[in-house]
């Protein structure tokens, strides 16, 4: 008869112990009904790049002095330079500038480390392309400016979550409610 009421009360902790895991799991899934959804729409939604985001490198023809300081920190020796000796100015004179986006790993050592600040970081990151050839950017694809999200009236821009809990904090923190008694 002892087996049997031990059976019996095993089976019972062990049912009281599933029918608690079953209500903890349920209070979980009831405390994400509160929140508000974080999927973005994307091709209409878009979120803002924060400040520092390396994205597309920006290279602007008239400034570079074809020093090929941006090859020489780059980890894979991406950015193709070619130049020629002028002697009459005694100057380097650049001839054509490339990129391979394909290879590069957007580490930001080229943009870094250049003398005259002609390479810089966009906030594009959309290079998807069917054809790996089309990555290979050459220096009149790379001196396009992105179009701005800010700018662009068909897309609606996102704010990261952590900036938008500040600013509703400075809303809240800066509003006064009145009420009339």
């Amino acid at each position: 008869m002892f087996p049997m009421v031990t059976g019996f009360m095993s089976y019972g902790q062990q049912t009281i112990r599933a029918t608690r895991y079953i209500g903890q799991s349920f209070i979980t899934t009831l405390s994400h009904t509160n929140r508000l959804p974080i999927t973005i729409h994307y091709p209409y939604e878009k979120s803002i790049t924060p400040e520092r985001f390396r994205g597309r490198i920006h290279f602007e023809f008239d400034k570079c002095i074809a020093c090929e300081v941006c090859v020489r920190v780059c980890p894979i020796d991406l950015p193709v330079v070619d130049w020629r000796f002028e002697k009459d100015i005694k100057r380097k004179q650049l001839l054509n500038y490339s990129i391979d986006f394909g290879v590069c790993i957007f580490c930001g050592n080229c943009v870094e480390y250049c003398p005259t600040s002609c390479l810089s970081m966009t906030e594009e990151y959309e290079l998807s392309t069917y054809d790996r050839h089309e990555l290979n950017y050459n220096q009149i694809a790379l001196s396009r400016l992105p179009i701005s999200i800010m700018g662009d009236y068909t897309i609606q821009t996102i704010r990261n979550s952590s900036e938008s809990k500040k600013i509703n904090e400075e809303k809240s923190s800066n509003s006064r409610t009145i009420t009339d008694y």
